[in-house]
């Protein structure tokens, strides 16, 4: 099976860590499609389908279950239970998710947006299909590309004001949990290249204290709650994020602080860069030279 347990970056601060995982880098693919499966039931299962073409990295943000999949030949089960590894799904495998902890959340980063006509949800059609194409062969690139500089000009002009909460598709099932959904320039107005979350953050902690000249984001409460102060040079607003549901959209050129984290919150961050250290300020007083203030 042309699967991979893939291991990401886990930097260890006492103010709680973080991991990342940033498209053709960690993953071998470009994300298109973005999605959270939380609140699923004890004793549930989800998935129970194939993709055609479909590409996935899932992770366990939170909690932990087990990933089967199924080539059509063989089984293997993948338990999933640490925040700074993932599973690289090929295309043309059938899987399923079951076995999810109490407040279990799983991140799925995706190689396609999301079209029905993708989908094989019979077995039976999976194996026949599967008969037709070798499509289990897919070998994963191993190799890092060179990230082209995309820059656009920068934006000492955002305000405050720019930046919004968008409310985000919730798929609801009483049996088997809930499902939220971001596609690339639909769902936000950005494509997502990396997506980045920091958990076991202790009571008290603040996280953040730093600018971006071009990144765009957005900062979601995955799980638990916590505040972002948003600070233009000249304005502050605050805003409490509590609903995986919700996002916080920020636009460059803002200075942003995370704090009042509750017991065991997940910040999920999803950003229009890889990383790049020249995008960040992190000097209060250079923020301020930058905006002009």
């Amino acid at each position: 099976m042309k699967t991979k347990i893939i291991n990401l970056p886990k930097i260890i601060d006492n103010r709680g860590n973080l991991s990342f995982a940033e498209e053709l880098n960690h993953i071998p693919f470009k994300i298109e499609r973005t999605y959270w499966i939380y609140d699923v039931p004890g004793g549930e299962t989800r998935g129970g389908h194939a993709y055609r073409e479909n590409e996935e990295f899932i992770i366990a943000l939170s909690g932990s279950f087990d990933v089967v999949l199924d080539n059509g030949k063989e089984k293997q089960t993948f338990s999933l239970n640490r925040s700074y590894y993932g599973l690289y799904v090929p295309k043309g495998m059938w899987r399923q998710m079951l076995n999810f902890s109490t407040n279990s959340l799983a991140l799925v980063l995706a190689s396609t947006k999301f079209d029905e006509k993708d989908y094989i949800r019979d077995y039976e059609e999976f194996l026949d299909f599967q008969k037709l194409n070798n499509s289990t062969t897919q070998q994963l690139n191993a190799q890092t590309p060179q990230h082209l500089n995309t820059s656009t000009p920068q934006h000492p002009k955002t305000s405050v004001y720019d930046c919004t909460i968008i409310e985000l598709d919730k798929h609801h099932s009483d049996r088997k949990g809930n499902i939220t959904v971001v596609e690339n320039n639909e769902t936000v107005p950005f494509e997502v290249k990396r997506t980045y979350y920091l958990y076991d953050i202790p009571g008290g902690e603040e996280r953040g204290a730093h600018a971006h000249k071009e990144l765009r984001q957005l900062i979601i409460a995955a799980s638990g709650s916590f505040d972002v102060v948003l600070n233009d040079g000249n304005v502050k607003r605050t805003f409490t994020l509590n609903r995986p549901y919700q996002g916080l959209l920020v636009v460059p050129g803002i200075w942003r602080e995370l704090n009042n984290f509750s017991s065991g919150s997940v910040c999920l961050v999803l950003a229009s860069m890889p990383y790049e250290v020249e995008d960040y300020i992190r000097d209060y007083n250079e923020f301020l030279e930058f905006k002009n203030v």
